[in-house]
């Protein structure tokens, strides 16, 4: 069985469900695997994702691994909303994906919305 760790001291991730915006919202949920599991954990991940496509108002998703040996996987994923998020993730058929994946495993999920900064980035 995996871990789960609060990203926000002040904003815990169930509490993030409460948002009601119609808006997309993006998840980067970072993961702490041992280096010798990594693999591993990226196959359960695949199949949670495959999984996940099937779920409505799942937009896009990328994986990211870490480099030189690292333990690091970061997950970036959109969402239509945060209403859509919640409805897949409480899915038994999720809960019961993510108990595959190595004990090793950490997550530390968190949801964002993209923001415009002016002369640098567009919303």
């Amino acid at each position: 069985m995996f871990t789960m760790q609060e990203m926000d001291e002040h904003v815990s991730h169930a509490d993030q469900f409460q948002d009601n915006s119609p808006e997309p919202v993006t998840l980067l949920n970072t993961f702490h695997v041992a280096p010798d599991q990594v693999d591993e954990f990226i196959v359960e991940w695949g199949n949670i994702v495959r999984e996940f496509r099937t779920q409505p108002g799942q937009i896009s998703t990328q994986v990211y691994r870490g480099i030189a040996g690292s333990g690091m996987v970061v997950i970036q994923a959109v969402w239509e909303s945060v209403a859509h998020y919640r409805a897949a993730v409480s899915n038994p058929a999720f809960q019961q994906r993510v108990a595959n994946y190595p004990s090793s495993t950490v997550a530390m999920p968190h949801l964002y919305r993209k923001v415009a900064v002016p002369n640098v980035c567009v919303a």
